[in-house]
């Protein structure tokens, strides 16, 4: 695979394209870490003055939250209409409703074509979610979210100041992401086995993440 921290053509960026420092999250619509963590990380961009670029790459954990996935797909269906970022920040603002029904009022909501949005006319776009999954596993994504300010991961739970900080001291370029692993299975099915992190990146902020 190829450099898993390098921003593809169909990654969904917040904030200007160009932005010299990109935060790389891993995320689950129905996490309630993921969901705190939003209006953190679009305050964090929309106060960088144009220094910061968010990417948001999907991790659904089904086995505990059963309506990540068909968000995630819902998400996906929404950037195809050019409008992902509006639903993005839907989605984690009505995080407990997630209902194939409740997808489709918030995309009547944003003038969507609800068509494409549930049911077997999602299905498509588990193409990207897998593609962003398989991005997480080769750098051993340990649960949601998983936050990394250019390409060093970021431990404890997303917080501005603590965010400022660490994109300040951004030009270290010491220290390495977490190794590698096979998949096993998809997404509904799956547990994977991860290898660990760097050194105790495991046990920081575990307690602020889902799926670990």
């Amino acid at each position: 695979m190829s450099d898993p921290f390098a921003v593809r053509p169909d990654d969904h960026v917040y904030g200007d394209p160009a932005a010299p420092v990109t935060v790389l999250e891993y995320g689950d619509f129905e996490c309630p870490y993921c969901a705190a963590a939003a209006p953190v990380l679009q305050a964090l961009v929309d106060g960088s003055g144009g220094g910061v670029r968010l990417v948001f790459r999907n991790w659904p954990l089904p086995d505990v939250h059963p309506y990540a996935l068909t968000a995630a797909l819902a998400a996906e269906a929404a950037a195809d209409q050019g409008r992902y970022w509006e639903m993005h920040h839907l989605l984690f603002r009505r995080q407990e409703h997630l209902t194939d029904a409740d997808l489709v009022g918030y995309g009547q909501e944003l003038g969507l074509d609800t068509r494409t949005l549930v049911g077997e006319a999602a299905q498509p776009y588990g193409d990207k979610v897998e593609a962003d999954f398989a991005t997480g596993v080769a750098l051993g994504v340990p649960g949601t979210p998983t936050v990394y300010v250019d390409g060093q991961l970021f431990s404890g739970r997303p917080d501005l100041a603590a965010l400022r900080r660490t994109i300040g001291a951004a030009s270290d370029p010491g220290g390495q992401p977490g190794a590698g692993r096979q998949r096993r299975g998809l997404l509904g099915r799956r547990r994977a086995q991860r290898e660990a992190l760097a050194e105790g990146a495991q046990q920081d902020g575990a307690q602020d993440r889902c799926g670990q």
